[in-house]
């Protein structure tokens, strides 16, 4: 498949390239420019080289037909591929620590924190990596960020050995942080592509995509484990040295940047400014920091809690992070359905009844309940992951409407504000992680067991369930709003 060319698609009316800073004076709305909208672009000039689509207008139905979708396809395809060894080596000390017998001198607690710095790390790194999509292309960051997953690994090869100091160990699970990254600039990157009617879809795809990362480097691990031995860590990590770099290749030889959405600072500080990406910040903690720490922290719950042996925690660590993965495009697809405020806050008061369940078998230190309503957990954070992250375009859009923005306008302020804010929103949900695996080190330091986590979780699900009632699905009490043909009183974000 040949690199697209720069020039319009074949229709009628040709999509206007533009700028992220805002759309073109033909673009206003008859009344005029919005307060709130962006100034005009210069022209841009075509760039030479790089893979760059110089015009990209996904809501133009027949553009899309004719030479959008082939492309975002293929573009989601390779971003999948980069951002799934993302996570499998941000997530590399949730396996490594079972690695990690007596002879390396590490208890617990020690273990919940090298998997809790990791994860800070990768949060902390989401909010550069959005912007680097903007700053340098989503191709190019792609590739970068691909390669630089080298690092941690290399490095995991040299320290992975009893006498190594603790120290070390600690630098090096930080090095993961660069997996955890990936994810937003990916998410950003791919945001771009689809239209708001797909994204539900595609970034449901695409965040599931690399989160299953997280069970097949478990799964990995757990073959090593089961054949070479748990004093063989480095044949886990030399396997995937030469997988970061088939990644890094492919993303450079077939993916796409898009010039509109390229080198708009000020979308950060707009996003940063609205009070929805706060908001949206802590439901994505309650359903991906509820993921990802999970991820990381399940198979030290089940040696720590349950008294499993590294090989027996193995063969069952991978089993939610995989069915949390694979569901989240089902949750993207029920949101684009259903509507994703209405599917996150069942989801919710779903994960509040397991978890229910989870504090239940924790007190009677019940294996097998305990395994079915954490397995549900997982299922259900990866559904809610789905429905959130659905959300935020269509908020976005929303707010463009209340602006006064119509037609393309308001689409292009729409992927604008929501890119942006899909950095913000991932790192602050991925800080979520790091809580939970806090709240289990703490819980196992005083207690001797997870039930007081649990109860602290439980407690966050029902919170996320009233403020996604509260804000986008709580009907006003003001005059009555009628919608295309649906009378009534309607809630602002009801459908988004």
């Amino acid at each position: 498949m040949t690199s697209p060319t720069p020039s319009p698609p074949p229709t009628a009316q040709a999509p206007t390239a533009q700028s992220p800073s805002g759309p073109s004076p033909a673009a206003q709305s008859p009344s005029g420019p919005s307060p709130a909208a962006p100034p005009p672009a210069a022209p841009r000039a075509a760039r030479a080289g790089g893979r760059w689509i110089e015009q990209w207008d996904p809501e133009d139905e027949v553009f899309w037909r004719a030479r959008g979708e082939r492309i975002a396809r293929r573009n989601l395809g390779f971003s999948i591929l980069s951002e799934h060894i993302g996570f499998s080596i941000w997530s590399l000390w949730s396996v490594l620590v079972l690695f990690m017998g007596p002879e390396y001198g590490v208890d617990p607690a020690g273990k919940f924190f090298l998997v809790a710095v990791g994860t800070f790390v990768g949060a902390v790194l989401r909010v550069p990596y959005t912007f680097a999509v903007a700053r340098f292309g989503g191709r190019n960051w792609t590739v970068v960020s691909a390669a630089l997953l080298l690092l941690p690994t290399a490095a995991a090869v040299f320290v992975m050995e009893p006498g190594t100091s603790y120290t070390a160990f600690v630098v090096v699970a930080a090095l993961t942080g660069v997996g955890g990254g990936n994810f937003a600039s990916s998410m950003t990157n791919i945001n771009s592509f689809y239209p708001l009617r797909k994204k539900g879809w595609a970034l449901g795809l695409n965040a599931g995509g690399g989160n299953v990362g997280v069970p097949v480097v478990q799964l990995a691990g757990l073959l090593v484990i089961g054949t070479a031995g748990a004093a063989s860590p480095r044949l886990l990590l030399l396997a995937y040295l030469p997988l970061i770099v088939v990644a890094a290749v492919l993303a450079a030889l077939r993916m796409d940047n898009l010039a509109p959405v390229s080198g708009d600072g000020g979308a950060a500080k707009e996003a940063a400014r609205d009070p929805h990406t706060w908001i949206m910040s802590v439901l994505y903690i309650g359903t991906f920091g509820s993921f990802i720490g999970y991820s990381f922290a399940f198979g030290l719950v089940l040696q720590t809690q349950f008294g499993r042996t590294p090989l027996q925690a193995a063969s069952l660590t991978f089993i939610g992070p995989l069915l949390g993965s694979l569901v989240r495009p089902v949750g993207g697809r029920l949101a684009d359905r259903f509507g994703g405020a209405r599917l996150t806050l069942w989801n919710f008061a779903a994960m509040a009844a397991a978890a229910t369940v989870v504090v239940y078998a924790s007190v009677e230190r019940s294996l097998p309940v305990f395994l079915t309503g954490f397995i549900a957990l997982f299922a259900l954070s990866g559904l809610g992951n789905g429905s959130t992250y659905k959300m935020i375009p269509g908020i976005f859009r929303a707010r463009a409407g209340a602006r006064g923005l119509v037609g393309e306008e308001a689409a292009a302020y729409g992927r604008r504000l929501s890119g942006a804010a899909m950095g913000l929103i991932g790192a602050v949900g991925a800080l979520g992680g790091l809580g939970i695996n806090l709240a289990f080190r703490q819980s196992f330091m005083t207690s001797g067991s997870g039930t007081p986590a649990f109860v602290s979780f439980l407690a966050c699900y029902a919170v996320c369930a009233l403020v996604t009632w509260a804000v986008y699905l709580r009907r006003p009490a003001g005059p009555v709003r009628e919608e295309a043909g649906r009378p009534g009183r309607t809630p602002a974000y009801a459908e988004v």
